[in-house]
């Protein structure tokens, strides 16, 4: 499952999410959205999870702060061609 983490601060790492996201199971991929520019965060990231774990972890963390700021924890919408 592809999760969708929003609102994260800028400051934020992916090592920091993999933490937040590996206590409700297995972590397969995270990524914080860079801008291409500056390279600086864009305040929003993805993290792939594999089985149920998905599922509680949006359940447990949407709404949470993490960094000082509230997430935006949902799955994430399949991509679209031409973005």
């Amino acid at each position: 499952m592809r999760i969708y983490v929003g609102n994260l601060s800028w400051a934020s790492t992916e090592e920091e999410l993999r933490q937040l996201f590996d206590e409700y199971g297995s972590v397969t991929d995270v990524s914080v959205i860079t801008d291409r520019d500056t390279g600086r965060s864009r305040g929003f990231g993805f993290v792939e999870m594999e089985g149920d774990g998905g599922k509680e972890a949006i359940a447990a963390l949407d709404g949470t702060e993490f960094g000082g700021r509230r997430l935006t924890v949902n799955e994430a919408r399949p991509r679209h061609e031409g973005r």
